[in-house]
């Protein structure tokens, strides 16, 4: 089992659930987040102040896998994430120790949504 992070721009979000239910990954969590990364820092004015924006606006997405999705879910965000401008962002693989369902009790791949592979 893996956690997979992406850190994705905001106006990819729609693009990058699509392409994950496209490959029947489900089960996702979406987080609004702020960071830095290759991006020019971008200077705006506020009530007359020259102000420095040094963190870009960005969406992390987390899904758990089963081993089997790790590939399939990593190319479908890579895919519908890319503008090939700098700050497209990032995907971390995390190993899981351990999950459980709280609605049933499941627990582990039992619990991980989805458990195959996806057909494409």
């Amino acid at each position: 089992m893996k956690m997979i992070v992406a850190i994705v721009r905001p106006e990819k979000v729609n693009s990058v659930l699509e392409a994950l239910f496209r490959v029947q990954v489900r089960g996702l969590t979406i987080s609004r987040v702020q960071g830095h990364g290759g991006e020019t820092e971008h200077v705006e004015n506020y009530r007359g102040t020259t102000v420095k924006m040094a963190l870009a606006e960005k969406v992390r997405v987390e899904i758990g896998v089963s081993d089997g999705f790790v590939d399939t879910a990593i190319e479908a965000i890579t895919e519908a994430a890319r503008t090939g401008g700098v700050g497209d962002g990032k995907i971390f693989v995390l190993p899981v120790e351990r999950v459980v369902r709280i609605r049933t009790g499941e627990k582990d791949a039992d619990a991980v949504t989805p458990v195959s592979p996806a057909v494409r």
